[in-house]
């Protein structure tokens, strides 16, 4: 005799309501997918294990607080987690380049090298984009417009005024409000937006 198959969203409401043993069925039936696609990305086993580990603990949090909302399939969720996971390692364990400056002699330049984007280096900066493009979303529409204008459209804000039909000084406050606003954002949503 077969077992029913038990939706992703049943276990969840089973763990919820008491039933240990739905979250470990959950975590089986997904843990191969995580993983694999954390040691893909990251290249390191025991990097992948803290990782994966983090990304369950993350979701486990979630559920229990109450926070969770289904807007799509579980397994899409614990793979976003796992990608913001990654994008935060190697976020933080960025080396910055130092120049030895007793070299009196040498012009700096002699000491820099130019090196392709790493593979997680252009994550990290696709990653970035988006989260600055979701951002501006939730800007006024007067605000988003003349941000829109001036950083995509390249335009200068004598042709932003112009479009918008205000003064130039309209222009420049609220493209002001825009960047003071995206800050106010980041902050609220602690989010780190450097490579």
């Amino acid at each position: 005799m077969e077992t029913p198959f038990i939706s992703d969203q049943e276990l969840i409401g089973e763990y919820l309501s008491g039933n240990h043993a739905s979250l470990e069925i959950l975590i089986n039936r997904h843990k191969q997918k995580v993983y694999s696609y954390i040691l893909l990305v990251v290249k390191d086993r025991h990097l992948a294990d803290d990782i994966f580990q983090d990304a369950f603990i993350k979701v486990i949090n979630t559920l229990r607080s109450g926070t969770y909302k289904e807007e799509g399939k579980f397994i899409q969720w614990v793979m976003r987690i796992s990608h913001n996971l990654i994008i935060d390692y190697f976020r933080k364990s960025k080396r910055i380049p130092t120049v030895d400056n007793n070299d009196e002699e040498g012009d700096i330049f002699d000491h820099l090298y130019i090196v392709d984007d790493s593979v997680e280096d252009r994550m990290i900066m696709d990653q970035i984009y988006q989260d600055v493009r979701n951002l501006i979303e939730y800007l006024p529409e007067e605000q988003r417009e003349v941000l829109m204008m001036r950083h995509y459209a390249d335009m200068s804000f004598k042709d932003i005024a112009e479009q918008t039909d205000v003064s130039i000084n309209t222009a420049l406050g609220r493209m002001r409000y825009a960047l003071i606003n995206l800050r106010k954002l980041i902050d609220k949503k602690d989010m780190v937006l450097t490579a």
